[in-house]
């Protein structure tokens, strides 16, 4: 009962920065897991990042780690990504999912899954 909605993609350069945005509606986003994944053409869908029911608990992957941030703030409903010192391999479309456990890094274990925002970074 999450209905998921990504924004803020966009082509950017290498070592540039975008902070992607994850709107949510729905009875149950206070208590959900909330997650960003990412696919490229021709890849499996990929773990980036998820965040606990409070914002306490992180996880990211790991290359990604210590250059993307994942926050929410519950009482607007929203997920976000910041995502800095972007790399070409960081070209993919991004989706916001919503799960029940924490830690969990595959997407069939996800509930509900945003459209996806298409991220590209040129070199």
């Amino acid at each position: 009962q999450v209905q998921l909605v990504e924004s803020g993609g966009g082509l950017v350069q290498a070592g540039g920065s975008l902070r992607l945005s994850c709107g949510a509606s729905g009875q149950t986003f206070s208590k959900s897991v909330m997650a960003w994944f990412r696919q490229a053409p021709g890849k499996e869908r990929e773990f980036v990042a998820m965040i606990g029911w409070s914002g306490r608990t992180t996880d990211y992957f790991d290359s990604v780690k210590g250059r993307f941030t994942i926050s929410r703030d519950n009482a607007r409903n929203t997920v976000d990504l910041q995502m800095n010192s972007l790399k070409p391999e960081d070209t993919a479309l991004y989706y916001c999912a919503a799960g029940k456990r924490l830690f969990v890094r595959s997407p069939a274990e996800y509930d509900f899954w945003g459209q996806g925002t298409q991220v590209t970074v040129s070199s």
